[in-house]
C-alpha cells in the first residue's frame, strides 16, 4: 500500500509531542481530556499504518517486523487508557485531589510518556533508545507523585532513585557495547546503530560484550520489574494515578523488555558470547516464584496487582530466555494478553477505589452485589490474569509450559508451581472483594466501563480463536527473535 507523503514514524512522534505542548497550555478539563483521547487515537491509527508501510532504517530510526508489534500494542493500550483516564481524572478534579493546573500537567505528561515510549521502540541508535527510556522514567516519576501526598512523594522518590540506578547501569552497558564495536565499526553514529552492530557483532570482543549484557540486564531489568530489582514498582502503582498504573504494567515494562531483546539478538550473533537466554530464564523464574509468594501478603489492591505484573513479566522474560520459535511465539502472545488484561484490571481497580474511597482490600467487599457490572468485570479480569481457560493468558501460558517441558522439564515444574501459587493468592483476595458481605459506598460509578470490557472481549476472543494473519505474523516475529 502506498501511503504517499504520509510518514507514520514522524506521525507517532510528532502527534504526542505537539499534543503535549497544547495540553500544557490549554485550560479546561473537557478540552484537555478530549484532546488527550484524540491525540492518543491519532497516534494509534498512525502506528497501525506501519503494517502497510515499507520497512526503513536510518542512523536514528528503524522500522522492522519486530518493533511494529510493540509499537501497535503500545499505542492501542495508550488510546484505551486515555479514554478511561478522561473520566477517572475528571473525578479526581471534582473530588479536589487534583487542581486544574495539575490536571493540565497530567495530560501533558501523558503525551510526553507516549512520545518517549514510541521513540524508544523505533530508535535504531542504542544511545537514543536509552535517552527515550530515561525520558519515560522521569515522566512517570513526575506522574506518580502528582497527588503531592507524603506517600506519593516517597513513592516517586523511591522510583526516581531506583530507576536512575537501573538506567545508569544500562547506560554503562550501552557504552561497553559501543567500545566493543569501535575497533571494527569505527567511531561515531555507526557504532551506535543497532543494524550496523548486528551486522558486525560476530567480530566484537566477546568478553566486553558479556560484561555489557550483564549491566544491560540489570539496568533494563530494573525497568522490567524483575526480582530482585522490582522494589520501585509496587509503591509506584499504589500511590500514582490508576491510569499510570495501567500504562506502567501494560506498556512501559514491555518497552524495557524490548530493549533487552534487541541486545539479546546482538549477543546471539557472536559465537564467543555468553548464553544470554540462561540469565533471562533465571531472572524470569525468580520473579515468578518470588511474586507469587508475595501476593499472599498484599493488603492494598493496587499493590496486589503490581506484584502480579512482576510475576507475568517474569513469565514473559522466561519465555524469551528459553528462545526458539514456539517459546518466542508464546512470549509475544503472553506479552500482548498481559498488556490487555492487566490494563483492564487497573481500569476496574480505578473505578473501585473511587467508588469505595479506599484501596484496602479489607474494606472492599461484595462488588458483584453493589456494582454488578464492575464486580463481574473484575471477576472476569482476575480469571483471565490467573490463566484459566478459555481466556488468552491460558493459551500463552500453556504454550510456555509445554514448550519448556519438551526441553527442560525441571524448569517447567518450577514455572507451573509459581503460576499455581499465584492463582491461589488471586482467588483468595477475589473471593471477599467480589462476593463477600457488601461494605462501603453503593453509589453508582460515573466512569465508562467500555475500555475495560473492550480489553476483556479481545482477551476472551484470543483464547478461543486467533486470526490466521495474527498467528502468521507472530510466528514470523518469533523466528526473528531467535
Amino acid at each position: 500500500m502506498n501511503l504517499g507523503p504520509f510518514d507514520p514514524v514522524v506521525a507517532i512522534l510528532a502527534i504526542p509531542a505537539g499534543a503535549a505542548i497544547l495540553l500544557a497550555l490549554l485550560p479546561g478539563y473537557l478540552a484537555t481530556s478530549r484532546l488527550n483521547v484524540l491525540a492518543s487515537f491519532s497516534t494509534f491509527v498512525s502506528a497501525f499504518t506501519l503494517f502497510f508501510a515499507p520497512h526503513r532504517q536510518s542512523q536514528f530510526f528503524l522500522i522492522d517486523d519486530v518493533n511494529i508489534v510493540f509499537v501497535t500494542l503500545t499505542t492501542f493500550v495508550a488510546f484505551t487508557t486515555s479514554v478511561f483516564s478522561a473520566s477517572y481524572i475528571g473525578h479526581e478534579l471534582e473530588s479536589g485531589r487534583l487542581t486544574p493546573v495539575y490536571l493540565r500537567f497530567y495530560h501533558a505528561m501523558y503525551q510526553v510518556l507516549m512520545l518517549a515510549m514510541n521513540l524508544a521502540l523505533v530508535a535504531n541508535n542504542i544511545g537514543l533508545m536509552w535517552v527515550a527510556i530515561e525520558m519515560a522514567t522521569l515522566t512517570t516519576v513526575l506522574m506518580v507523585g502528582i497527588y503531592r501526598t507524603p506517600a506519593a512523594i516517597e513513592a516517586a522518590w523511591k522510583y526516581f532513585i531506583l530507576g536512575s540506578v537501573g538506567i545508569a547501569l544500562a547506560l554503562f552497558g550501552t557504552i561497553l557495547v559501543y567500545m566493543a564495536a569501535r575497533p571494527t565499526v569505527g567511531e561515531g553514529l555507526d557504532a551506535m546503530a543497532w543494524t550496523t552492530l548486528v551486522a558486525h557483532a560476530s567480530t566484537f570482543d566477546p568478553a566486553l560484550l558479556n560484561v555489557a549484557f550483564v549491566f544491560l540486564l540489570l539496568g533494563y531489568g530494573t525497568k522490567v520489574g524483575l526480582a530482585p530489582l522490582h522494589a520501585w514498582l509496587p509503591d509506584a502503582h499504589a500511590e500514582g494515578p490508576t491510569p499510570i498504573s495501567a500504562v506502567l504494567s501494560g506498556l512501559l515494562l514491555n518497552v524495557a523488555l524490548y530493549a533487552l531483546l534487541r541486545f539479546k539478538l546482538l549477543m546471539a550473533t557472536n559465537p564467543g558470547a555468553i548464553a544470554t537466554g540462561s540469565l533471562m530464564v533465571a531472572m524470569g523464574l525468580l520473579s515468578v516464584v518470588f511474586a507469587s509468594f508475595m501476593l499472599y501478603r498484599r493488603r492494598d489492591i493496587k499493590r496486589l496487582f503490581a506484584y502480579s505484573s512482576i510475576e507475568h513479566m517474569g513469565i514473559i522474560t522466561f519465555a524469551f530466555g528459553m528462545g526458539g520459535p514456539l517459546a518466542n511465539f508464546a512470549g509475544l502472545l503472553h506479552m500482548t494478553m498481559h498488556s490487555l488484561t492487566k490494563s483492564a484490571i487497573f481500569f476496574a481497580v480505578g473505578h473501585i477505589s473511587q467508588i469505595k474511597g479506599t484501596q484496602k482490600i479489607a474494606d472492599i467487599r461484595g462488588l458483584t452485589e453493589t456494582h454488578p457490572i464492575l464486580g463481574w468485570g473484575l471477576v472476569l479480569s482476575v480469571v483471565a490474569i490467573a490463566g484459566l481457560p478459555p481466556l488468552g493468558i491460558f493459551m500463552s501460558e500453556f504454550l510456555v509450559v509445554t514448550s519448556t517441558f519438551a526441553r527442560e522439564p525441571a524448569l517447567a515444574i518450577i514455572l507451573v508451581f509459581g503460576v499455581i501459587l499465584a492463582l491461589g493468592a488471586l482467588f483468595l483476595r477475589l473471593n471477599s472483594v467480589a462476593f463477600g458481605e457488601p461494605t462501603g459506598s453503593r453509589a453508582p460509578s460515573q466512569a465508562s466501563y467500555v475500555p475495560m470490557y473492550a480489553h476483556l472481549a479481545l482477551v476472551t476472543i484470543a483464547g478461543i480463536y486467533l486470526p490466521p494473519p495474527l498467528v502468521t505474523w507472530f510466528q514470523h516475529v518469533a523466528r526473528l527473535l531467535g
